[in-house]
């Protein structure tokens, strides 16, 4: 039987709640290989970003070549790119070894609000990256920010996935989580058709790697063969259940608890 893997590209947290290691968390719990190429080390813990450190170009790209020339992924999770000739990079070897099941996480900005994509790199994100996605799983304020539209309702949200869908994405999740909502509602187009996904809102401070370990799920269904409205609802299952079952460390915005999903129905018997 052949050992499932799964690619992420983005930078490290120091903290463990986001970024590489999130991903690499949830490919673990959904039974994937994991495999990392770096592009930034931060200096965070749950209180913010104390410092942002970008890797040497070259590294990069030796570690892409790395992989594509022994272990190629079944799917590849994008994350925090930083800049604009990092974004080409990743594209260009995406296009190169002729990747599949590209998961673009567009991320901005930090749950405490430093920046973690430079200002020029949000136009190569549009132009080389966006398109080689079968989906792109921005929050409301990159969805924002890639489509120039203010999103503050849900058929402005719509409006803003068909534009992200004719950038060349195959399918986008906008998600709910910046609603002021009880019900955090996930806007899903596949192109053709809408889905709203919904969960209740759970009310806690703890939600510091969402957006990593929401679309690592999904490059973690897909990389097994799952289609992607299958991919879609188990990373939110996935999402929901690290949210709610919380593990309460750090005194600011703390992470997810990876390991939910996987022991939920333990976890609800002992609480």
């Amino acid at each position: 039987m052949e050992t499932v893997k799964s690619l992420t590209i983005a930078g490290s947290d120091s903290g463990g709640g986001a970024g590489i290691q999130a991903d690499l968390k949830t490919f673990q719990e959904l039974d994937v290989y994991g495999m990392s190429v770096l592009t930034a080390v931060t200096a965070q813990n749950t209180l913010g970003v104390q410092g942002v450190y970008p890797v040497l170009l070259e590294a990069v790209e030796r570690q892409l070549k790395s992989i594509a020339d022994d272990l190629a992924p079944q799917a590849v999770k994008t994350g925090m790119l930083f800049d604009s000739e990092v974004i080409r990079m990743v594209a260009g070897a995406i296009k190169e070894f002729d990747w599949l099941n590209i998961v673009v996480d567009p991320v901005m900005i930090a749950k405490g609000g430093s920046p973690l994509l430079q200002k020029d790199a949000v136009e190569a994100l549009k132009t080389e990256l966006i398109p080689l996605a079968r989906v792109i799983t921005p929050n409301i304020p990159e969805a924002e920010v890639i489509t120039g539209m203010k999103i503050d309702t849900m058929d402005r949200r719509k409006e803003a996935a068909k534009t992200i869908i004719d950038l060349g994405a195959q399918s986008v999740v906008i998600k709910g989580g910046h609603e002021n909502t009880e019900i955090a509602r996930d806007l899903f187009f596949d192109g053709e058709q809408f889905e709203t996904i919904s969960a209740p809102r759970i009310n806690t401070k703890n939600t510091h790697g969402t957006g990593c370990t929401f679309s690592a799920a999904i490059a973690a269904e897909l990389a097994k063969g799952h289609s992607l409205c299958e991919s879609v609802h188990t990373a939110k299952t996935f999402i929901q259940s690290a949210i709610q079952y919380e593990l309460g460390i750090g005194s600011g915005h703390g992470p997810t608890n990876h390991w939910a999903y996987n022991r939920r129905e333990m976890i609800s018997v002992d609480a």
